[in-house]
Order: structure tokens, then C-alpha cells, then sequence
């Protein structure tokens, strides 16, 4: 099976230092890369309990010093130095803040990189990072639900109401509404069962990570018997960061495009991308499709 034309490629933006941000994204754009995506925790905590994910002995697999950037500056920093590549949250823990400040952020950063965010979202998973910064954990689903709930009436309402458990606002005006109407693409992150029913619920997106691409169409199968099952009329768009242990391939990017995955992203969220390595990826992957 041929790729399809509308197969899209993100990278993640991992450096710290400004010049060499500078120098990847703008490579990234001129290579024709569609998305550059970056990660974030407010903290990174020295003793822990909590299981990450996306690893097997559930270890979080960086060193305690990595320097996650705040996502909405340095994608800020990023659309003052390109012009088309689209700029993504992947992810966002929304019920680590304030949802109004937050909803404010994103509005800013879409105006002024004229409409390209991709406001990608998740729950949270590390327990002791919520405690550090004052944020309840338990109830965090819940209140990031409502917190999307409620940025999405600050983007499109004149004069925005929204009564929550968690959160309530009315009596207020928002300004400015994001550029992309109604509003930036929400694409929600997590392969749990959980993740994949929120992403139906409220996402226009799905962001999952897997290992191998049996899994990649597992999680994609189930993803669309949830679809189904909720009578959905718009489709999932599906971004799939595929981390087999080794540079994705040419064949392993017909094969995400046969199960349905609309955009492959290519590097590691926690390990630099080269702009050299960009361009082998283009010669070799995106050239031939």
C-alpha cells in the first residue's frame, strides 16, 4: 500500500540552549517537517513512587537533572523564528495550573504565530510532581476535563460561562480568542483505556506512544471501536510516536500509514535530534513516499 498524501512528520524540539533551538526548528521547517512537539514537567522529583508509562521496570528514562523548558515560551521563542511549521504541546499536564492562565497562554501563542498550536494534552502521571506544586491528584481527570471545557468557552464565547465541580467562571471577557477558529486542535496523550475514551470524548487528536507497531494497531483498533461505539462524525486525527529502539524506517512508516496513523514523529522526546539526522530522514523516508 502506497503512503497517503496526507501522511504528516512532526520532530520534538530537546535543546536547551536558544541557538541551537533556533537552528533545528528552522531546519526542521525547511526540511519539510510539518510539527515540532516538546515535552515538559514543572519538576522533576528525586524520590518516587509513581510508574512512568512508556517504560517497562516503570522508571522515567532521563537523568533527574534534564531541563524541560516551559513549553509555551520556547514555542513562543519558536514561531519568532519560522513561519509555517505547526508548534505542539506533546504534552501538556493541564491540571498542574490554573485553567484560565493557561487557556490565556494558549490563545497568545496561536495569535501570534498566526494559528499554528497544536494544544497537545494529558492528565498527569507522576503523583509527587502534583504535590510539590499544590495540585490535587486524585481528581485530576476530572478537573482536566473541566478545565478543556471551560478554555474552550473563554476561546469561542463573547461573554463565557461555565459551571464545573472543579472550576466555574461567568461575568468575564477573554481576549484575545485564538487565531484558529473554533479553536486550536486538542489532541489528548495516553495509551491507557482511560486516555483512549477521552480522546473520543473531547480530543480532535490522539497522541500514543508505543514500542512496537502490533501495538501501535492495537491501540489504533481500540481507538476506533470507541469511535464507533460513540457515533463520533468527525475522525480522530492520529499522531503515533513509534519508539522501537532504533531511527523509524521507511517500511515501519507505510506500515503506520495502512493502520491509520495520520502523523509519525520522528526522534525522542528526551534525546537530541540532529539536524543531520532530520535530513536523512527526509532523503530517506520523506522523499520516498
Amino acid at each position: 500500500m502506497s503512503i497517503g498524501v496526507t501522511m504528516k512528520f512532526g520532530t520534538f524540539i530537546t535543546s536547551v540552549r536558544p541557538e541551537r533551538i533556533a537552528t533545528h526548528v528552522r531546519a526542521a521547517e525547511d526540511l519539510g517537517f510539518e510539527s515540532v512537539w516538546i515535552g515538559e514537567h514543572m519538576i522533576v522529583p528525586v524520590i518516587s513512587e509513581s510508574k512512568y508509562p512508556y517504560s517497562p521496570d516503570g522508571r522515567f528514562p532521563a537523568p533527574l537533572d534534564v531541563p524541560f523548558h516551559d513549553p509555551m515560551i520556547a514555542l513562543g521563542f519558536a514561531a519568532a523564528l519560522t513561519s509555517k511549521i505547526k508548534l505542539a504541546t506533546g504534552i501538556f499536564v493541564v491540571p498542574l495550573r490554573n485553567a484560565i492562565a493557561t487557556a490565556k497562554a494558549v490563545a497568545s501563542l496561536d495569535v501570534l504565530s498566526h494559528g499554528r498550536v497544536i494544544f497537545g494534552v494529558g492528565v498527569g502521571w507522576w503523583a509527587e510532581e502534583f504535590a510539590v506544586v499544590g495540585a490535587p491528584f486524585n481528581d485530576r481527570a476530572l478537573r482536566t476535563r473541566e478545565s478543556l471545557e471551560l478554555m474552550k468557552q473563554l476561546w469561542t464565547s463573547d461573554e463565557p460561562v461555565y459551571r464545573g465541580k472543579t472550576i466555574a467562571v461567568e461575568g468575564v471577557r477573554f481576549y484575545p480568542k485564538p487565531e484558529q477558529k473554533p479553536h486550536p486542535p486538542i489532541v489528548v496523550g495516553g495509551t491507557s483505556e482511560l486516555a483512549l475514551k477521552r480522546t473520543v470524548r473531547y480530543g480532535d487528536g490522539w497522541y500514543g506512544v508505543a514500542k512496537r507497531l502490533d501495538e501501535a494497531h492495537t491501540l489504533i483498533e481500540r481507538l476506533h471501536e470507541l469511535e464507533r461505539a460513540a457515533n463520533r462524525t468527525k475522525p480522530v486525527e492520529i499522531t503515533l510516536s513509534l519508539r522501537t529502539g532504533h531511527p523509524i524506517t521507511l517500511d515501519e512508516v507505510k506500515r503506520l500509514n495502512e493502520i491509520g496513523v495520520d502523523r509519525a514523529l520522528v526522534g525522542l522526546p528526551l534525546r537530541a535530534f540532529s539536524e543531520d539526522e532530520l535530513a536523512h530522514f527526509r532523503d530517506e523516508v520523506m522523499a520516498r513516499i
